[in-house]
């Protein structure tokens, strides 16, 4: 048998830098004056940003939004002040940086030269024509900042968060950015209105997600446009989107929730909904609480209805985010209908429902060879707050069924004296569930006879949801008398 070849270790040397279109810097912006010309929803967000990192941002427009006027008031960390007047050139002496938010190229060009004709580098949002430096895409866990600084305390893990961040991104997603800079000049010459031009890059996005190492072509342009044209007249509409949140835990969004969540104008979201599933949505959008919780105050679906068509005819893109699943108990169906009602192009997101997600949680079965066949989902109340009088009892009484039973705090009692009435074993395994997934979760476990009196006594705080079922016997083990109570 011949040796084996031996070689030595040899090193291998790092790649070259890549080309650059603009180097990523960090600015020192402590204590120094930031000068910010126009006062829309855009300005207001560049703002904040700048007060956030340290800087007295003095604000100049003659026009001020509510969105300025509310960060203004209560800034970050530096001081904002709004000057109610146009910017002129003396303005800019002794600034730091200078960002101006202006809608024509004019305007753009006279504040870009203004602020270069004294060395001060200057930004104008969304026109980079007119920019010295570019804002990056902004992930804030401070004072871990995306893309990618520790201040300087820890290099060593920023290099094990930019591999991390790199093993998780597609190469392609390389190409799919250069395509866009090439392909940028022409959207704006195809003839596309601006909610045309917008929606171009919404397929553009939606196709690099999706299809990340294949090679951008002219064809891949074309037909994105004709996709566009396609949609005449409707393009020029807003859209509605149905997102389920999921139980709480905001880490079980799905991809395309994060999507919906990235791209909204407006986001109608339930009490239900974790203010941690919020983070995830794109800052400049409007969040209007709308909201719906079991026996307390609640907005008239109606009116959300109302609300919701009114914003999409604006031409708004709007996301209508509830807790859970929107299909299961969530009123979808209604707010369906008025969307086609009114002509609004709608679509929904599912999401993890709570019964899925407490499961998980708890690492336990809904559904096993041994207990349970079968799987139902029903509402502890109807429309009236009452216990519902239509449900199929001898299904809940039946042992071979998991059931999650949804809003049944104020029904319980009546709801498992009916069913033990029709056969329900007063001794089935049962579980509450309140705030499933989320860090303060709490868990009850007793016979479901028992399970309405342990809630009561414990007080828990809501959502709660309760599943019944054979299934959970065995990973539970309950003594039939004690209850069990653990945090999530």
């Amino acid at each position: 048998m011949s040796k084996r070849a031996e070689r030595e270790p040899a090193e291998t040397r790092p790649g070259r830098m890549g080309p650059l279109s603009r180097l990523p810097v960090f600015l020192a912006l402590e204590g120094k004056r930031a000068v910010l010309a126009g006062g829309n929803a855009a300005a207001a967000w560049k703002a904040e940003l700048l007060s956030a990192s340290g800087a007295r941002v003095d604000v100049y427009a003659e026009d001020v939004s509510d969105e300025m006027l509310l960060v203004a008031g209560d800034p970050p960390r530096g001081k904002i002040a709004v000057i109610h007047r146009a910017w002129t050139p003396e303005d800019l002496a002794g600034a730091a940086v200078a960002i101006g938010a202006f809608e024509d190229d004019e305007q753009a060009g006279q504040f870009t030269a203004a602020a270069r004709a004294i060395g001060v580098p200057v930004n104008v949002i969304d026109k980079p024509a007119f920019c010295d430096f570019a804002f990056g895409a902004i992930v804030n866990r401070s004072p871990l900042v995306i893309g990618i600084s520790t201040d300087g305390a820890a290099p060593v893990f920023a290099q094990a968060i930019r591999a991390k961040l790199e093993a998780l991104l597609p190469k392609g997603f390389a190409n799919w950015a250069a395509a866009a800079g090439r392909w940028r000049s022409a959207v704006k010459a195809s003839g596309l209105s601006f909610t045309g031009r917008r929606k171009f890059w919404q397929v553009f996005t939606a196709h690099a997600v999706t299809n990340p190492e294949s090679e951008p072509t002219p064809a891949d342009f074309d037909r994105f446009i004709a996709e566009v044209r396609g949609l005449g007249i409707a393009v020029e509409n807003g859209s509605v989107t149905l997102v389920g949140a999921g139980p709480g835990d905001p880490e079980l969004l799905t991809l395309r929730a994060v999507r919906a969540l990235q791209s909204a104008d407006v986001i109608l979201f339930d009490d239900l909904v974790s203010r941690d599933v919020l983070d995830f949505s794109r800052r400049e959008a409007r969040k209007l609480l709308v909201g719906k919780t079991g026996f307390g105050p609640s907005c008239k679906q109606d009116d959300i209805n109302a609300l919701m068509v009114s914003l999409a005819k604006q031409g708004k893109r709007v996301v209508r985010l509830k807790g859970g699943d929107p299909l299961i108990f969530g009123r979808a169906g209604e707010e369906l209908d008025a969307c086609k009602a009114a002509n609004i192009a709608v679509e929904v997101v599912p999401g993890i429902t709570a019964a899925q997600g407490a499961a998980a949680r708890l690492g336990l079965p809904l559904t096993d060879r041994k207990h349970a066949r079968r799987l139902q989902y029903i509402t502890g109340h109807a429309k009236n707050g009452q216990l519902p009088d239509d449900l199929d009892w001898q299904s809940l009484a039946d042992p071979s069924t998991t059931t999650a039973i949804y809003m049944p705090v104020k029904t319980l009692a009546a709801l498992v004296a009916k069913a033990t009435a029709q056969g329900l074993d007063p001794l089935t395994p049962a579980i509450a569930i309140a705030r499933a997934t989320r860090p303060d979760q709490q868990v009850i476990a007793a016979p479901v006879g028992e399970l309405s009196a342990r809630i009561d006594q414990a007080n828990l705080p809501g959502p709660v949801l309760v599943m019944v079922g054979q299934v959970f016997e065995e990973q539970i083990r309950i003594p039939h008398s004690k209850i069990a109570m653990a945090a999530g």
